[in-house]
């Protein structure tokens, strides 16, 4: 099953390492991975998606929270969380098919953030399936590249989470 976990972690040189090594060192594959600083400079947040089962997701969280430099771990997947992710799409443009790509643009909420003379850059945010949704409509044009971001997520509400850091003012 497919899981999303959020941690909130130091601010502080070779921890996206450690966190990242944890995960290789014991077989697990990370499907995406975001990091950024929160609105406390000395604090990161994360989110990976990953799979596995009960026991494996446990045991991921178990070897995180040993991290030195981790705060807090949280499996958001049964949680009620808005997850968004970006996609940058480099689609070909041929002058009769600039109407119907700037129709599913429109319809999909993107923009086009670069025109070329023979081709669009498309920014597109959403859940996955919308992505996924908008790129299998663009195909047909003949895409030549896609960047994605991986999934970045928030619990609902405005609760505040409790944190051992000093410091913490960020969201997990």
């Amino acid at each position: 099953m497919r899981h999303v976990i959020s941690l909130l972690v130091e601010n502080k040189f070779g921890v996206l390492a450690r966190v990242a090594g944890m995960f290789s060192g014991r077989g697990y594959n990370i499907e995406s991975l975001t990091v950024a600083e929160t609105m406390d400079s000395g604090v990161s947040k994360m989110t990976i998606v990953t799979n596995g089962n009960d026991q494996v997701i446990e045991q991921i969280t178990k070897q995180l929270n040993k991290l030195v430099d981790v705060i807090k771990v949280s499996d958001l997947t049964e949680a009620d969380f808005v997850g968004r992710e970006l996609a940058l799409i480099k689609v070909n443009v041929e002058n009769n098919s600039r109407s119907e790509i700037l129709s599913i643009v429109d319809i999909f909420r993107s923009k086009i953030v670069d025109v070329a003379q023979d081709g669009y850059i498309i920014e597109a945010t959403g859940d996955e399936k919308k992505l996924a949704a908008i790129i299998e409509l663009l195909r047909p044009f003949g895409m030549k590249e896609i960047a994605r971001t991986g999934i970045v997520a928030m619990t609902r509400g405005v609760k505040r989470p409790q944190s051992n850091h000093k410091n913490s003012g960020g969201d997990i």
